[in-house]
């Protein structure tokens, strides 16, 4: 039988949090977008530090590239190519099987935002864009629910609490035409991993101030760090601002926007393409024996193409076209294979 109070009681001595804000923690409800290698380091904290309830969500699956720098997995996901909420929720379990977590394979879209966010008291950015930022970013502030923002490439990083009623939004901070950024991805500069440990820890201390309550002492500030070169540089938080969509006007555009079916991965030589329909993996293994190469899992199903390219099919209706950066292309490979 688990004794609980020994287990925290190293975190229950830190007089911040005390007895009072472990049971706080263990009452909490947490929503984590993004499972990749922000994701894995703030639920390995979170789950260590005795939050009751973990929602996880992530839409990609554990690839060899991955190990690098996503904690939570090894080379047996990779080897089965398990969807990584899947894959961290196996081993948070095994970190604390007190912490109920619930994991869903899923992109976040304004369809399914709301339902995600359901219940929860703090929301940690684990994304890899800045389409989904600014959704969870407009979701928090509708909702009234605090959004720790976090980003890294390369050797470079950056983390921003946000508060709604009390501090500026994300859109605030970073508008839309800046967040779009150079176009620079982990996977086209490559990332080193002690920059994704340093930007989740600091995500996970604003967050844990949050979960028990203690609002004063959280960092009213975006700070960023180059660890090779080493320097940091910390920016005061920007008073909201009266014309924002987000937290001044509350039109919240990200949950208006009906978006595209079709999305660039991030730089990795895949098209996401989000179908009408659920697929039944069993009957499309069938159907696609002859246009290639099929591997298939409980979770998803993988097709090399004689083309070149391959389809990654999920039953929410999703389908990766890896292999192609061009979304013409992948539609056309989606319409020949899957139908539009």
């Amino acid at each position: 039988m688990r004794d609980e109070h020994h287990r925290f009681s190293r975190q229950q001595l830190f007089a911040p949090i005390g007895e009072g804000g472990q049971i706080k923690l263990s009452e909490a409800s947490v929503l984590i977008v993004g499972m990749g290698a922000l994701g894995t380091v703030l639920a390995n904290h979170m789950v260590r530090a005795g939050v009751g309830n973990l929602r996880i969500v992530d839409r990609d699956f554990v690839e060899w590239s991955n190990l690098q720098r996503q904690m939570l997995y090894d080379e047996e996901d990779a080897r089965h190519s398990l969807p990584k909420a899947i894959a961290a929720k196996h081993k948070l379990e095994r970190i604390y099987s007190g912490c109920r977590i619930d994991a869903h394979v899923s992109d976040v879209t304004p369809g399914n935002i709301g339902e995600l966010m359901d219940g929860v008291t703090l929301v940690l950015d684990g994304t890899d864009n800045f389409q989904t930022r600014y959704l969870l970013n407009d979701a928090c502030f509708q909702k009234g629910i605090p959004f720790v923002y976090g980003g890294a490439v390369s050797s470079r990083g950056m983390s921003a609490p946000f508060l709604p009623g009390d501090t500026c939004c994300l859109r605030c901070l970073l508008p839309e035409s800046a967040g779009d950024g150079d176009g620079q991805t982990c996977d086209m500069i490559g990332v080193i991993s002690p920059i994704i440990d340093i930007v989740a820890s600091f995500q996970v201390v604003e967050g844990l101030k949050i979960l028990v309550g203690d609002l004063e002492r959280v960092r009213r500030s975006l700070l960023s760090w180059e660890i090779w070169d080493y320097h940091t540089y910390e920016m005061k938080l920007p008073a909201p601002r009266p014309e924002c969509p987000s937290c001044g006007r509350r039109e919240f555009p990200a949950l208006q926007e009906g978006g595209s079916d079709v999305a660039m991965m991030c730089g990795r030589d895949t098209v996401q393409i989000q179908g009408k329909r659920p697929l039944d993996l069993e009957l499309w293994k069938l159907k696609l024996q002859d246009a290639g190469e099929v591997s298939a899992n409980p979770y998803l199903l993988r097709v090399q193409l004689i083309e070149g390219e391959r389809l990654v099919l999920f039953p929410d209706g999703r389908v990766l076209v890896q292999g192609t950066e061009d979304p013409i292309r992948a539609k056309t490979l989606y319409a020949r294979y899957i139908g539009m």
